[in-house]
């Protein structure tokens, strides 16, 4: 099992910058593909960016969102910058590998003046 924890959410004002933290535990591996998906009020759970453990990556906007991942500590970072109120969701980590699937529970991005 894996289990995942998200740090680093907040209000911050447009324009601003936050720096997300996901720390995995348990089984988990560098073979895993970690990322992070958000979802707002109403609306459906979307991809924001992934890396894979040889540092690929995938990126829903590469100009503002840089994702990361120290394999050493068994964390991925999500640096936002320039952020929007349209930003405003839940940001949950994912860790995947082969047909398993985990989800961290979230942490709460407001972008607001």
């Amino acid at each position: 099992q894996v289990q995942l924890v998200e740090s680093g959410g907040g209000l911050v004002q447009p324009g601003g910058s936050l720096r997300l933290s996901c720390e995995a535990s348990g089984n988990i591996h560098s073979g895993y593909i970690m990322g992070w998906y958000r979802q707002a009020p109403g609306k459906q759970r979307e991809f924001v960016a992934s890396i894979t453990g040889d540092g690929v990556i995938s990126s829903a906007d590469y100009v503002r969102f840089t994702i990361s991942r120290n394999n050493a500590k068994n964390t991925v970072y999500l640096q936002m910058n320039s952020l929007k109120p349209e930003d405003t969701a839940v940001y949950l980590c994912n860790a995947k590998y082969t047909c398993n699937s985990h989800w961290g529970q979230g942490t709460q991005v407001t972008v607001s003046s």
